[in-house]
């Protein structure tokens, strides 16, 4: 009893450690949302290189974090832990002390390739420590309301430390983080491998990460119109054949890199395509409901981003919650449950008027987000937890990859939607032929700000209120098909109490 007690403990102060790096990695997506301004006007950093400041962390992150996965497993995922934390620490330290658009954007692409060791291997190493049902299930729910409360609060927190200081102390953050993983992890993390002998598949590595990145770019450049549609499309192709190509390999190899044999199992299969639906939904009901609160109601983006964090810790609630739900009613019920929640917030957006304050729009996607956290808390788990111990971190990449795909198609096939509807109602407003500034108002409502202005007053005030009324219609169109997306999810989870895995 005594060993059983010092176990336990020795494994809650080792999810204490591997919370830190978890919830760093999900910060570190979006703390560059306040800081870009700051660091662009410091470091003379073109269009184009902001946005590879923005994205190339998420991108190659995205890209890797199946390989790392299936590394750890290999190798051993504290150990591959450990060596992606120290990068991550030193790589951070170079990014705040940039002194190039290009050295910066070589420092978060290494960060990227860092932090697509951590998120995999903290949670294979949490399905090491708690074998116990219950206690893994509170587990996960506090890695998952790392993660997503991480997300919410990037912008937030870079927002504070600009405030206070430079922008190169958003990296800066990442040191003592990494310092307490380093120094504490080595005395409550265990080691696991599956003692699979042989190496990597480089060219399975290489194809993955082609396809990975490919489809998550174009599918991003659709969406936020940063290349030409040639291009694009050109990815999304690329992407879609070598990802056929990587299946086929995979299919062919003893030891592959995915085993799509995990596919075979009804519980991974509905539970990953509901992972990818609900970022469907969250990311484009998302994307336009922060447009909304800078574009029609004005708020600076530090009061955005405050306004907004609401979903993400909506979603912490909600993981934080599940342990306690899962112990009145069925596991399958629950994950259902949320999603019917979910889609009762996402129904609310049709309520957000054009003009007042932030508060429907900030219930609605609260009430959303806290119906999705019993899919995060208990999904993954039914991921990781269908295979062996010496491939959980395979399974955890994933379902982090999942997560990822289903972000990036909901900025593309959503956002896609919101700019047609607007388009569609400001065409009874803004002629078709009409060119110059006046033309862009049928593009953003930043654009018919811009024609506003131009106009006499009460012309220009007509046209704006004719652009937020156009933009809140798309908001509401998003999230009427928000809450589809998520009955339907809602009756495909239901059926995982009916699947048998053979």
């Amino acid at each position: 009893m005594a060993t059983r007690t010092e176990t336990s403990r020795s494994a809650w102060w080792g999810l204490a450690v591997l919370a830190l790096p978890t919830l760093l990695s999900a910060v570190d997506i979006n703390v560059l949302f306040l800081a870009l301004p700051h660091l662009t006007h410091d470091l003379g950093a073109s269009a184009v290189e902001q946005l590879w400041i923005t994205d190339i962390y998420g991108f190659v992150l995205a890209g890797l974090v199946l390989t790392m996965g299936t590394l750890g497993d290999r190798i051993g995922r504290r150990r591959l832990l450990f060596a992606g934390g120290l990068v991550f620490a030193v790589t951070s330290v170079v990014a705040a002390y940039s002194v190039s658009p290009e050295m910066l954007i070589a420092s978060r692409a290494l960060l990227g390739i860092a932090g697509a060791t951590l998120m995999p291997s903290t949670l294979a190493l949490i399905t090491t420590m708690f074998r116990d049902g219950p206690e893994r299930g509170l587990a996960i729910s506090i890695w998952a309301t790392c993660q997503f409360s991480g997300a919410a609060l990037g912008p937030v927190v870079g927002g504070v430390l600009i405030d206070h200081f430079w922008w190169g102390s958003v990296f800066l953050l990442a040191v003592p983080v990494m310092v307490v993983l380093l120094v504490v992890g080595p005395f409550v993390l265990p080691e696991c491998a599956s003692g699979e002998p042989g190496r990597l598949d480089l060219v399975s590595v290489a194809m993955s990460l082609v396809a990975v990145l490919s489809a998550v770019y174009g599918v991003k450049a659709l969406a936020t119109g940063t290349a030409a549609a040639g291009v694009a499309v050109t990815a999304l192709v690329v992407g879609g054949a070598v990802g056929a190509l990587f299946v086929r390999r995979q299919l062919r190899m003893e030891r592959p890199l995915l085993d799509l044999g995990l596919f075979r199992l009804s519980r991974v299969s509905i539970v990953l395509g509901a992972l990818v639906g609900a970022g469907i939904a969250m990311a484009g009901v998302g994307m336009q409901v922060t447009q909304y609160l800078q574009s029609v109601l004005g708020y600076p983006p530090v009061a955005a981003a405050a306004w907004f964090a609401p979903m993400g810790l909506g979603v912490a609630a909600g993981t934080m919650l599940t342990p306690a739900l899962v112990r009145r009613v069925a596991a399958p019920a629950a994950v259902s449950g949320g999603l019917v929640v979910a889609a009762l917030g996402s129904a609310l957006l049709v309520l957000v008027p054009s003009e007042g304050g932030p508060v429907t729009a900030v219930v609605a996607i609260t009430v959303l987000a806290i119906g999705t956290g019993p899919l995060f808390a208990l999904g993954t788990g039914y991921i990781v937890g269908t295979v062996p111990v010496g491939r959980a971190g395979a399974a955890a990449s994933l379902a982090e990859t999942g997560n990822y795909i289903g972000g990036a198609l909901g900025l593309a096939l959503l956002g896609t939607l919101a700019t047609a509807a607007y388009r569609l109602r400001m065409d009874t407003v803004v002629p078709e032929q009409a060119r110059g500034v006046l033309g862009q108002a049928r593009e953003t409502v930043s654009g018919a700000a811009a024609a506003a202005g131009e106009l006499p007053a009460g012309d220009g005030a007509r046209l704006l209120q004719a652009a937020h009324e156009a933009f809140t219609g798309s908001l509401h169109l998003l999230g009427i098909v928000g809450a589809g997306l998520f009955v339907v999810l809602a009756v495909g989870t239901s059926r995982i109490r009916l699947a048998h895995d053979r």
